[in-house]
């Protein structure tokens, strides 16, 4: 009776670790792709927000390059405005130095003709001079013994008052002219002067606004390099923001693809914790079984101590006595997206070259036989922020 309710006491244990439930969480395998992807959206997310930053930086800098150019335009317009106003007074300036050389050349000659006057006028002075130096002793004597009588002698001292008056005259007159001629010639030449020093001094400035329009037009054909370099970066810049848009769309994609997966397999898990469970008396091993199994835990836990060799082969022989998994070790080990060496290929490098170490084949024999260290868990991974491990044995944990 006493054997009875022992017997009846273990069933109901053992009944009761079957129904425990398990840890629903994703495979290794998909964990890390959702978490890669995770990083790599992330990553574009931040490229594209630093795109749409250096874009708007760009923008901001053509529009102020866009009002730099036209404030260099508008100022390219009034130096040409200022030009064409100078270039009429230039002219207006260069008429009258024209105007003033003609009259300069018709007061030359009036000049040339004054002063053969004023020799014709000097030389018949001088001759009157002469005559007068030489005769007037003569004359008077003259005068005084030939006149018939006192009224006709005051009448010829008269004639000579009239001679000498009109040679004070004729010599005032002389004098006049030679200053006037004089004046007229010193105000030409003035005036010439002047002219020509305006000419010059508008030429100067003529040439100082032609270099400022050169200079303000090398800003505008600065301006307008600068422009169109900026206009290039922001296409590139839109172009970079389109390609990182289209990448994030994608990646959001594969996020939800991934996030899919993830539901099934923790459905599966779900359901393989609520499944029915072989005994490893049930379980038929096959020839090369026990190859494939060592070889897979070298390639997941090699450089594992050698518990936590034991606690992978357990989780694959667990799921080979899960009615929710392959009944084979050849099934669990190659089921799609499982263990990532297989995906990889380096389980096929170690079968291929017999990598396995001793401890693995040790490993594997006792999981082979029943034993486990990890109870009934069918996942592992390394840790992760997220899930609460029921074993945690090197640097793996088991749930």
């Amino acid at each position: 009776m006493r054997f009875r309710q022992n017997t009846t006491a273990a069933l109901f244990f053992f009944m009761l670790l079957m129904l425990a439930p398990v840890s629903v969480y994703a495979t290794e395998e998909t964990r890390h792709q959702i978490e890669e992807a995770e990083r790599e959206k992330e990553n574009m997310e931040s490229q594209l927000d630093e795109t749409r930053e250096n874009l708007d930086e760009l923008n901001e800098q053509k529009s102020s390059l866009e009002g730099t150019l036209s404030n260099l335009n508008t100022e390219l317009s009034q130096v040409s405005n200022h030009l064409s106003e100078l270039e009429t007074q230039i002219a207006d300036k260069e008429a009258e130095i024209e105007e003033t050389n003609q009259m300069i050349e018709v007061a030359n000659q009036e000049l040339e003709d004054a002063i053969a006057v004023k020799d014709a006028q000097y030389e018949s002075m001088k001759m009157q001079i002469k005559f007068m130096y030489e005769k007037s002793d003569s004359l008077y004597l003259e005068m005084f013994f030939s006149s018939g009588s006192f009224g006709e002698l005051l009448n010829r001292n008269d004639y000579i008052e009239q001679l000498s008056a009109y040679q004070q005259k004729t010599l005032q007159e002389y004098q006049e002219t030679q200053e006037k001629i004089e004046e007229i010639a010193a105000q030409l030449e003035m005036a010439k002067a002047q002219l020509e020093a305006d000419k010059g001094e508008l030429d100067n400035y003529r040439v100082q606004v032609v270099a400022e329009q050169s200079k303000v037009s090398g800003l505008v054909s600065q301006a307008n390099n600068s422009l169109n370099a900026t206009s290039s970066q922001i296409s590139d810049a839109e172009a970079a923001a389109l390609a990182y848009e289209q990448q994030i769309k994608q990646q959001e994609e594969n996020l939800a693809a991934l996030r899919a997966k993830l539901a099934e397999e923790m459905r599966m898990a779900e359901l393989a914790a609520q499944s029915s469970w072989r005994d490893i008396s049930e379980v038929h091993f096959a020839e090369g079984d026990r190859y494939l199994l060592a070889n897979l835990i070298y390639c997941e836990a090699g450089a594992e101590p050698y518990s936590g060799q034991v606690a992978v082969g357990s989780v694959v022989i667990n799921r080979v006595l899960s009615a929710v998994y392959p009944d084979t070790i050849v099934g669990v080990i190659y089921q799609s997206g499982q263990f990532s060496p297989v995906g990889s290929g380096r389980l096929a490098l170690a079968l291929a070259e017999g990598r396995a170490t001793a401890s693995c084949y040790q490993a594997a024999d006792e999981v082979m036989s029943g034993t486990t260290n990890v109870g009934t868990c069918v996942y592992f991974r390394t840790p992760v922020d997220g899930i609460a491990p029921r074993y945690t044995i090197g640097g793996h944990i088991f749930y």
